[in-house]
């Protein structure tokens, strides 16, 4: 009788599948995460003062992209760099773009097609699951929105399975490190907390760049130990 019943009660109580994350997290490795920007700050992102404050122009050389690379954009909003990176890879290359908001996705949708541009995967994904392909990716591109992960953990082991071997996961955040950028402290990393959280998740550092006005540009590849 009291097998009858369990069989029924696990038959007919939901249960948890490996599809279904664990709850968001907070703070990871004594950093606090960041809250994500909404979707209606998009205009933002495109300001006319963001070259001079950023540099993105240079960020993108410094990439050294070269014609047909597979390039994700995460976190790629309504397409600020996705757009000259899809320029930049041709049409031999392709750029996946990933949100976790579909209205990003949606405005991004609206310029490709302004645009003309044809070589972009636009990508609602999940906030632990980029949905990626497993071996795709020449880089993965984080520009100001690895901070802001609830999940950094998950969405770490997804963007590694969806990197080529040789794959590189580029992160520019602003600097922890400088008082005088004027951005809030949880919108910033430190390079020791940098370096922390992606050893502790199978990365190794390539190489830097340290000329950008207010941000870090470092480049991980996997680590193969």
């Amino acid at each position: 009788m009291f097998r009858s019943l369990l069989c029924l009660l696990l038959l007919t109580t939901p249960s948890l599948t490996a599809e279904e994350p664990p709850p968001g997290l907070t703070e990871y490795l004594g950093r606090q995460i960041a809250m994500t920007m909404h979707w209606k700050g998009a205009e933002w992102l495109m300001r006319r003062v963001r070259e001079k404050e950023e540099s993105p122009t240079m960020m993108r050389r410094e990439l050294q992209v070269k014609p047909g690379m597979n390039i994700c954009d995460m976190g790629c909003g309504n397409g600020f760099h996705t757009m000259p990176l899809a320029k930049a890879v041709g049409e031999a290359g392709k750029i996946y773009a990933v949100d976790v908001q579909p209205e990003m996705i949606e405005m991004l949708r609206q310029n490709l097609d302004v645009k003309g541009i044809k070589n972009v995967v636009p990508i609602v994904g999940a906030y632990h699951d980029p949905k990626l392909p497993p071996n795709s990716c020449d880089l993965i591109l984080l520009v100001d929105v690895y901070h802001e992960f609830s999940h950094p953990v998950q969405m770490l082991a997804a963007m590694r399975k969806a990197l080529k071997p040789d794959g590189q996961l580029v992160l520019v955040e602003f600097r922890a490190e400088d008082e005088t950028v004027p951005i809030k402290p949880e919108h910033k990393m430190s390079k020791a907390q940098i370096h922390k959280e992606m050893n502790a998740n199978g990365f190794v550092m390539k190489r830097e760049f340290d000329g950008l006005p207010w941000q870090h540009l470092m480049f991980f590849g996997k680590d193969a130990s």
